[in-house]
């Protein structure tokens, strides 16, 4: 992630906008947040909401798929003005871009086969931990499970990550609680997998929740999210959107 950081500190000088275009960045492999239907098209929780957020600013908005490792890269570069994508306000990340407020908080937790660990970091001695790459899970992994005996391994998307859990390559994964449910434990891959150990929130590697991240100059862009999804949230339309994905309230505390 270090390096990620690095990277996205360089940008070209900015131009005044009005901001009726706005290109939002977008890794569609988080399901139920951001993920391709059947149909191949983008949908997901937060696809909506950016939808939402976009009417609300009154702008035309478009996704630009990214990978994870490259999406601060990519927004500092100017391939889009905006990431809606599970994107944590980590200090870290706080130093590279700016954040809306908070649209979401979720915990993330450890997933593993029933039976094989109790979740305890001790427990990860001599284990294989997969992470998404330049992820918080990631950071909180090789910073805690790591010292601990673990061996981290990190993966383009969960999904890469998932297949080898379920094969036996790795012996679990730290993902978001929410994410690890819907795109793993209830699908078919996921029978015998269970989550272990505690919900894992310690702001330190878990930020304060997910926000709208913008690049650094863009103060008023940044501005115009937290303005909207402070509206869709007064108007109804947040909860509207939560409730086809979620039974409890993923906006948190």
């Amino acid at each position: 992630m270090a390096a990620a950081l690095l990277l996205a500190t360089v940008s070209t000088p900015v131009l005044a906008k009005d901001w009726t275009e706005i290109r939002i960045g977008i890794d569609p492999t988080y399901k139920p947040f951001e993920y391709k239907g059947e149909d191949g098209q983008l949908t997901g929780f937060e696809v909506e909401l950016a939808k939402a957020m976009c009417t609300e600013i009154k702008a035309k908005c478009s996704f630009v798929e990214s990978s994870w490792e490259g999406i601060i890269p990519g927004l500092n570069s100017r391939k889009f003005d905006a990431i809606i994508s599970s994107m944590s306000m980590t200090d870290a990340r706080r130093h590279v871009v700016e954040f809306s407020d908070k649209y979401y908080q979720t915990p993330s937790r450890a997933i593993a086969k029933v039976g094989t660990l109790d979740g305890s970091v001790a427990s990860f001695k001599g284990k294989r931990v997969g992470t998404l790459k330049a992820s918080i899970q990631e950071h909180y992994a090789k910073d805690v499970l790591a010292p601990a005996g673990a061996t981290v391994i990190s993966f383009d998307t969960t999904q890469l990550a998932y297949l080898d859990l379920k094969s036996g390559r790795i012996d679990a994964v730290v993902v978001d609680q929410y994410e690890g449910q819907g795109g793993f434990i209830k699908s078919a891959d996921g029978k015998g997998f269970d989550f272990i150990g505690p919900e894992l929130t310690d702001p330190k590697y878990f930020g304060s929740g997910v926000g709208v991240a913008v690049r650094k100059p863009d103060t008023d862009l940044r501005d115009k999210f937290s303005a909207a999804i402070k509206a869709i949230r007064a108007n109804g339309t947040y909860k509207k959107i939560a409730d086809k994905y979620f039974d409890f309230d993923v906006y948190g505390k």
